[in-house]
């Protein structure tokens, strides 16, 4: 009958649990130490009987069903100083009770749990909020149906006015103190990906702050205004790869930096560029494409991360036309040579983009002279007054170059403008369609 459970007395009406007598002799009980380790207790900082074995926690991702430590030491390789077990990292019996029990807790319901790659993310506010829990949950990873809603409380705490959330009767504290931690599995153990706590009210504005960054001009089919964190990192993952998450460091890493408003990883700016030079040298052309997501992340890294844009972080959202900078306008020109080779050859499969992309973004001066004769077999196929006006739109970039012409080399960040140039040229092609 007791199996797995607890057995429970009951005294006229009454738990036994309950009796005032019963309780002091049990706190009598529970305080002696005889023959028990003790020690300062590293949460809560007093003297306490030290836990020499802590419970397990379940309901993260990946980790064992039975649970899995997230304070354990099983080898003389992990101790010091001869402490062995959990004494190792002395934690006080009800300190170790209290963390365990809301953790398992918090874990248990789904409404304070979201994946994030490998990492199981858990939320809380100080106070139990469950505004604040729902409103974080929405803006970290705004659905179709709630973009309004997002925007509306970034507009509400731009102009520092209260923060309403639909359909919830009290205004949200944004003084409130809230949390976020991150864990993954190791074997029968978790590792802290990060621990994050601040005023609710500084975590929203910091991802107010990640989204201006990667806003930048979509597809007209794109809907999503806020591209939220998980969509995000989808953008790194291989979309032939059979679980398609994003790499393990990268996730959580940069999570921690849109809650924190530091800088990106650059792990994050990397797995991008490998996948659009993957992608590039695929042999399936139809998959090619530097994406909304890819694009707007690249903007928002080399915003946070560098001062490469001079000042014009506000105008790169869409097509600079006044942006003289040479990897910015050597983009813009390969997406003009790429449309005057569909132009000329309507309905063709493969374009320069699938044979030259990556080296074009890597040493411009090598291959824009084959691209600029490749152009001029193009253009002897088009109407004369066709042709001159995109010979008119290419001298007009080529003359914001240097004397000396394309630069023999780009390095990272330079690619990175690269990219974010062809794809605001190739948005504002498809925004010129649209038009017609």
């Amino acid at each position: 009958m007791t199996d797995g459970g607890n057995l429970l007395f009951m005294v006229k009406g009454k738990f036994a649990q309950e009796d005032e007598e019963i309780a002091k002799k049990w706190e009598i009980c529970s305080l002696n130490t005889e023959g028990a380790v003790t020690g300062t207790c590293l949460v809560t900082g007093e003297k306490a009987e030290i836990s020499r074995i802590h419970t397990t926690i379940k309901g993260v991702a990946g980790a064992q069903s039975s649970g899995a430590a997230l304070v354990s030491f099983n080898a003389p390789a992990f101790e010091s100083y001869g402490k062995e077990q959990s004494y190792n990292a002395p934690v006080g019996n009800y300190a170790m009770f209290a963390y365990t029990t809301a953790l398992n807790y918090l874990l248990s319901n789904k409404d304070y749990v979201k994946m994030l790659g490998d990492t199981t993310v858990v939320f809380w506010a100080e106070d139990a909020s469950v505004e604040c829990q729902n409103l974080f949950l929405a803006a970290s990873e705004p659905a179709k149906d709630n973009q309004e809603l997002v925007g509306g409380v970034f507009q509400n705490l731009q102009k520092g006015w209260a923060v309403d959330v639909e359909a919830v009767e009290k205004n949200v504290n944004l003084e409130q103190k809230f949390y976020i931690l991150g864990l993954s599995p190791n074997a029968a153990r978790l590792a802290v990906r990060f621990f994050y706590a601040d005023q609710f009210g500084e975590i929203l504005r910091h991802l107010k702050e990640h989204y201006d960054r990667m806003e930048i001009v979509r597809p007209a089919k794109d809907e999503l205004k806020y591209l939220g964190v998980w969509r995000m990192l989808q953008e790194t993952a291989n979309k032939k790869s059979r679980d398609k998450k994003p790499q393990e460091d990268v996730a959580g890493r940069t999570f921690e930096a849109i809650l924190s408003g530091g800088r990106y990883p650059e792990s994050l700016y990397s797995a991008v560029m490998r996948r659009i030079r993957a992608e590039q040298d695929d042999s399936d052309a139809h998959i090619y494409k530097i994406t909304r997501g890819r694009a707007a992340i690249m903007k928002a890294y080399l915003i946070r991360n560098t001062n490469i844009f001079n000042g014009k972080e506000e105008t790169m959202v869409s097509l600079d036309e006044t942006c003289n900078d040479i990897p910015y306008v050597s983009g813009r020109e390969f997406a003009v040579l790429e449309e005057i080779q569909e132009r000329a050859n309507p309905g063709i499969n493969s374009t320069i983009k699938d044979r030259y992309f990556n080296s074009a973004c890597a040493t411009p001066s090598i291959i824009f002279p084959t691209l600029l004769r490749l152009k001029n077999s193009h253009t002897r196929k088009m109407w004369k007054k066709e042709a001159d006006e995109y010979e008119a739109v290419l001298r007009d970039l080529q003359g914001r170059l240097p004397a000396q012409g394309y630069p023999k080399r780009l390095n990272s960040q330079e690619q990175g403008q690269f990219i974010i140039g062809y794809y605001h040229q190739t948005q504002k092609r498809y925004e010129k369609k649209e038009d017609q």
